[in-house]
């Protein structure tokens, strides 16, 4: 005999970008453009285990009820807009008990012109991604009704040329790295932080402008701390940061971070008429691709666990 463990469906890859117009000077225009991905779960077990496609809201209608509800409601924050998304689809169908939203949001940004910002012109200035994974769920789901929201950045690439070291940690028989007191340190940040639960969409909607200024938050800690910390080790750079996020927002449970190593080796040019390239004489160094070191961790807010 078998059943069914798990189920989830939905529609992957939407590219959604939004211009949105000020009232007052219609060529005075800000853009978003997200790729977004929704997954259903609820009463859904037949349209697997006895092909009945009465159950399925299909992928398509998934895709067209992004772009229906992106015309009719902001999409900025994208936080609010998965909440209003997956408390759609958990209205609006009986049978659907959990609606997952997904948005990455990609970067635009605002080219000046003679030191002016220009009014609807933008840029792609790197690959950092806004991220956003929202669940909403009805009161029919185990959990219960509400919404869980965690936002982050991903694919922020920053590297420093001093001010990073690594020794101390624990030698044996296989350990061939040597300590160093300065070195490049470079990594690709994926950054998370998961609100506290919220009980309604009026809920979320109630702290909307608060999204995009924790986003603004969370990126100037981690950028001006991986810049200003005499780093002992990446983990305690990392936890640096994520308690100034906790303090910075009170309404965060917990930040996570994953930071891969992205490593630079010396290279020994010695071997040429003596010419030293190593130690405090090095200058010119080999990137590596893999392998790498990847460092992660999750800091909850003190008693949280107490809470849950």
């Amino acid at each position: 005999m078998a059943e069914l463990g798990y189920a989830r469906y939905g529609k992957d890859n939407i590219r959604l970008y939004k211009v949105h117009r000020d009232p007052q000077d219609p060529r005075k225009q800000s853009v978003v453009e997200m790729t977004i991905c929704t997954l259903l779960e609820g009463d859904i077990d037949t349209s697997y285990t006895k092909a009945d496609n009465s159950v399925v809201v299909a992928t398509d209608t998934q895709k067209q009820t992004c772009y229906i509800l992106a015309k009719q409601h902001p999409i900025d924050p994208p936080e609010q807009f998965a909440a209003i998304i997956a408390n759609h689809f958990v209205t609006t169908y009986s049978h659907i008990h959990a609606a997952h939203v997904k948005i990455i949001q990609h970067r635009w940004t605002r080219l000046s012109v003679q030191g002016k910002p220009h009014p609807y012109s933008f840029f792609r200035d790197g690959e950092e991604l806004r991220t956003v994974e929202c669940v909403g769920r009805d009161s029919k789901h185990p959990q219960g009704a509400g919404f869980s929201i965690k936002s982050g950045i991903d694919k922020l690439l920053v590297l420093k040329s001093t001010g990073s070291a690594f020794y101390g940690f624990h030698r044996d028989e296989y350990t061939q790295l040597p300590e160093t007191w300065d070195r490049i340190l470079s990594t690709e940040v994926a950054a998370t932080w998961q609100w506290a639960p919220f009980a309604s969409l009026a809920d979320v909607q109630a702290i909307a402008p608060t999204f995009n200024k924790a986003h603004e938050e969370a990126r100037t800690i981690t950028l001006e701390t991986f810049a200003t910390d005499e780093s002992a080790s990446v983990q305690n750079t990392m936890w640096k940061m994520s308690e100034q996020i906790l303090a910075a927002e009170p309404k965060v449970d917990s930040v996570g971070y994953s930071l891969p190593n992205k490593h630079y080796f010396e290279i020994d040019l010695s071997w040429h008429k003596g010419l030293k390239n190593t130690g405090k004489d090095a200058e010119v160094y080999a990137p590596q691709s893999n392998p790498n070191g990847l460092i992660q961790c999750t800091v909850n807010r003190k008693g949280l666990k107490a809470r849950l």
